[in-house]
């Protein structure tokens, strides 16, 4: 089989397009709408959750209708983790000392699909998501609208959650299902 090498460019030419992506006035029309989502995405919804106290929030959460949303002590949400209350009335409700991967999205709303079209112009499904205490959502979780985990539960990886998952219960899959328990143990002094 036979390849060909990317070219090295020179240094002159790395500094030239050095040079010309800092003066390019489209890099900075995209900074400023960058910074733009980061406020109506995080910063702004951010002041508008009600959090206990200990919350470990990564920079790049993303959170919409947050009125909505509220979270006990100790939480932790970790990176590109999205959380969605529904638009009109869906409640996102998170117990204490709760763990998120990265990339979990946990959302009270959904479209419908058989209302007609555009598939943008469907009605929404909203229905509250319940999370308990001392629940670890691992990485590229989702929550739907309804579902409600139980205290001390661990969902797994890549999981989809559409209903009820006992407290203590280990849950895996798509949608998920319960796989095993942890051993509930009384919480340190």
């Amino acid at each position: 089989m036979t390849g060909t090498a990317k070219p090295r460019l020179s240094r002159r030419r790395r500094a030239l397009r050095l040079v010309s992506g800092v003066l390019d006035p489209r890099a900075w029309a995209h900074l400023f709408k960058l910074v733009n989502y980061y406020n109506y995405s995080h910063v702004a919804p951010l002041r508008k959750v009600t959090l206990g106290p200990g919350a470990a929030i990564s920079p790049n959460a993303v959170f919409s209708n947050p009125e909505r949303i509220s979270a006990g002590r100790g939480l932790h949400l970790g990176a590109r983790c999205h959380l969605w209350a529904g638009p009109s009335h869906g409640r996102i409700v998170i117990g204490d000392d709760v763990l998120f991967g990265p990339e979990v999205m946990v959302t009270a709303a959904n479209y419908r699909f058989n209302d007609g079209s555009p598939v943008t112009a469907q009605k929404m499904d909203e229905a509250d998501v319940v999370i308990g205490n001392d629940v670890w959502l691992a990485t590229r979780v989702t929550v739907l609208p309804g579902a409600r985990i139980g205290d001390g539960a661990i969902i797994g990886a890549g999981a989809v959650v559409t209903g009820d998952i006992p407290a203590h219960a280990i849950a895996v899959g798509v949608p998920a299902r319960v796989v095993g328990a942890r051993t509930p143990f009384d919480r340190p002094a």
